[in-house]
């Protein structure tokens, strides 16, 4: 099975595609990739509509996340047609979870990453007034000023000056800058107000683990997963670093990964 969608594999074992968060990119997930290839046949892209996969024609947005998990599923299936491993993170974590919702049966097991299911909070009305703050904060000043509102919402910031995680990043940011834009304009507003089908998931629980970062529990997007995982009578699993930790600590990330998937991988 063929697809348009630019796409790395990497590694040897069984399948594990890695969905990019809001900047799209296959290039964020590299280091963490690298340590998990030695174990797994890693997949990443970059999500349509960003970096190498533009999308060509009308966008509609209120089919991209749909799009998005066909593109994942495409994905899984033209590497292997075994169910394969699914981690995602952010916005990268909402795909993965409607993708187990919509296709079970293609899923060995998915890792959700901060999904920042702003629906499932308290005060759902207030994220989505951020949301739309930052919306506008694009249209008005442009994408680092939304860019700016974003980071401060989720919990991340800028790596420190001359390291080695400084430099990687440098490399990146003309793509990245560009795919924020993308997201401002067409998702921003969209997969953080996406309702999960929950009696579904309760269906599939099973193959569905809810990590969150040690050092995110002041932000709403561990404070959403919390919530999914009260809906659904699961807990969450803490993995090193805050929203992007598999970026910050791509070892140890991967190596707490390796653990929960490995009693898996004899099934």
């Amino acid at each position: 099975m063929r697809t348009d969608l630019y796409s790395e594999v990497r590694g040897a074992g069984p399948v594990l595609l890695l969905i990019p968060g809001g900047n799209g990119d296959a290039g964020f997930y590299e280091p963490f990739a690298k340590v998990l290839s030695g174990d797994f046949t890693v997949v990443t892209y970059d999500r349509r509509g960003f970096s190498r996969s533009p999308l060509t024609g009308p966008i509609d947005d209120d089919r991209l996340l749909d799009i998005d998990v066909d593109d994942a599923r495409t994905l899984l299936k033209s590497v292997d047609d075994a169910p394969g491993y699914v981690f995602g993170s952010s916005a990268g974590a909402i795909v993965a979870i409607h993708l187990l919702t919509k296709h079970p049966d293609d899923v060995r097991m998915v890792v959700a990453h901060e999904p920042p299911l702003v629906r499932l909070l308290p005060d759902p009305d207030h994220y989505v007034a951020l949301f739309e703050d930052i919306y506008d904060a694009f249209r008005r000043r442009g994408a680092g000023r939304a860019m700016r509102k974003f980071v401060a919402a989720v919990g991340f910031g800028p790596p420190r000056f001359g390291t080695l995680e400084f430099w990687r990043m440098a490399k990146l940011m003309p793509r990245i800058r560009r795919n924020m834009a993308f997201t401002f304009e067409h998702q921003i507003r969209k997969y953080p107000s996406y309702q999960p089908d929950t009696a579904a998931l309760q269906q599939v629980s099973a193959k569905l683990i809810l990590a969150g970062g040690l050092d995110s529990h002041e932000f709403f997007p561990y404070w959403a997963t919390v919530a999914l995982a009260g809906v659904l009578s699961e807990k969450v699993i803490d993995f090193p670093g805050g929203h992007i930790g598999y970026r910050h600590y791509p070892h140890e990330f991967a190596g707490q990964l390796r653990g929960f998937l490995a009693p898996q991988r004899s099934r």
